[in-house]
């Protein structure tokens, strides 16, 4: 029986390794070690992150706006909204269209700036967003029981390193 934390235990992407290594001797292909690690890590984990947000009546993106909001110390513009989300301002219009049919979220005008308005939570969109970000943050642990607190901790710390050194 293969105990999973074992780090001699080979993983999928040992094998893909093992594979180039034998077509390709001549080119050290290590960097896919990590990178086809993070690759899988982010689409395996994406899938059980959506699948806790769809159990909570939420798709990811419904569940970006609504957490943007709640975070938000007050109400935000649609244009900080999409530049927090990096989404475009016709998929933000469509999506905050969504969410306030469902009640959770209400478009009021901006006290300073006629032409702007404001988007805040409602009482239902902010007990939504609590709702959902318990079961999202339960699953995020869940995810990362495999590793212990230390490794947790050094695992952030390299990935924020990494992350420091390329965004812009």
């Amino acid at each position: 029986m293969n105990d999973k934390s074992d780090p001699s235990v080979p993983d999928h992407v040992d094998a893909l390794l093992t594979q180039w290594e034998r077509e390709r001797p001549d080119l050290d292909c290590w960097p896919m070690a990590i990178f086809g690690r993070i690759g899988r890590m982010a689409a395996l984990a994406g899938r059980e992150i959506d699948e806790t947000l769809k159990d909570q009546g939420l798709a990811s993106g419904e569940f970006d706006v609504l957490a943007t909001l709640r975070r938000a110390a007050e109400p935000l513009t649609p244009t900080a909204l999409y530049q927090s989300t990096m989404l475009t301002s016709g998929a933000m219009t469509a999506r905050l269209d969504r969410l306030e049919r469902q009640g959770w979220i209400a478009r009021q005008p901006s006290p300073t700036d006629r032409r702007s308005l404001l988007v805040a939570l409602t009482p239902a969109g902010n007990a939504k967003i609590d709702q959902a970000l318990e079961a999202h943050v339960s699953n995020e642990w869940a995810l990362l029981e495999p590793l212990n607190s230390a490794e947790q901790q050094q695992l952030a710390a390299l990935l924020r390193r990494w992350l420091l050194a390329h965004e812009e």
